[in-house]
């Protein structure tokens, strides 16, 4: 048989951990509109990497063009649109359409290399795609400089 030392510090530390959770989870909740966090339309979003660029990938099917935005401000790409709720039902031998939509926001925090002016973005088959192109930096050669 096997003795194990019963510490109730410990017991009561695991059971505050899990009020402090449950207490982040109730503020973020707080203030918000129960149905509208349970169809709330959140796009996924893809980002990589190359030579010349960085890339935003952004899914958005079913959300039309004129409904997105995408601005930088303060060094911040956010896009942001809204995907129309689509309601369809159909009788006799029942149809359906379940889809999630509403409002959404994306921020990205882009990297100091980036030339803010030269932002690309396109819309093709239900999917966003942000270029961000990264600025030439002119490497600085050192001079010497002759006393006259």
């Amino acid at each position: 048989m096997l003795l194990t030392r019963f510490e109730p510090v410990s017991e009561f530390r695991d059971l505050r951990k899990g009020f402090d959770y449950l207490n982040s989870v109730m503020e973020e909740l707080e203030g918000q509109n129960l149905e509208d966090s349970m169809s709330a339309f959140v796009p996924t979003v893809n980002s990589r990497e190359a030579d010349d660029a960085y890339y935003v990938e952004v899914d958005l099917p079913g959300v039309k063009k004129e409904n997105i935005l995408v601005d930088v401000k303060d060094n911040i790409l956010s896009i942001s649109g809204e995907r129309k709720i689509k309601k369809e039902d159909k009788e006799d031998t029942y149809y359906k359409v379940e889809s999630k939509y509403g409002k959404f926001v994306r921020n990205f925090t882009l990297p100091k290399d980036v030339d803010v002016q030269k932002i690309e973005a396109s819309n093709k088959n239900g999917v966003l795609e942000v270029k961000i192109p990264k600025q030439v930096i002119v490497e600085k050669k050192p001079k010497k400089i002759e006393i006259k």
